[in-house]
């Protein structure tokens, strides 16, 4: 964790991103670190959960991270959570909580709200469309030999 809080303060002291900074951890090993790059790469999924998977899956050139720890300075958030289930991180350690990042601007509990919405009664509209035509996709790779379940 002590790494993860360097990364972060780095991170802000030289004006590249925000105050976050994870790594991937393999038996005591670090596989990866990331930095929050979200305003420096013009990229709204770069926090540093995020960075952090990314690199570590290539290093490892699997898109699954099992049997790896996340150290993070903060609580995910619901997009770093959706990334951490499907990379199937073994355990997160955190430091800050999201309360603490709201309390300094970050405040993600409206995605937390809206997410427990039906989507009909979200801000950002939902419109469904050419379902039938995109199943067909979906039946090819039901039959498709060479998939890889993820």
């Amino acid at each position: 964790m002590q790494q993860a809080i360097r990364l972060a303060l780095e991170n802000v002291r030289s004006g590249r991103g925000g105050p976050f900074g994870a790594l991937i951890v393999k038996d005591g090993a670090v596989l990866a670190t990331g930095v929050n790059q979200v305003a420096s790469a013009l990229d709204p999924t770069a926090h540093a959960e995020i960075v952090a998977i990314r690199a570590a899956c290539q290093a490892r050139a699997n898109f699954q991270l099992t049997e790896c720890d996340l150290y993070t300075t903060c609580e995910p958030c619901p997009m770093c959570m959706g990334a951490i289930y499907w990379a199937r991180v073994s355990k997160v350690y955190y430091a800050n909580t999201r309360s603490d990042a709201a309390a300094i601007g970050f405040d993600d509990s409206f995605i937390y709200d809206q997410l427990a919405l039906p989507l009909d009664a979200r801000k950002i509209p939902m419109v469904q469309l050419m379902r039938e035509q995109a199943l067909a996709a979906f039946s090819d790779w039901e039959r498709a030999e060479s998939k890889i379940q993820y």
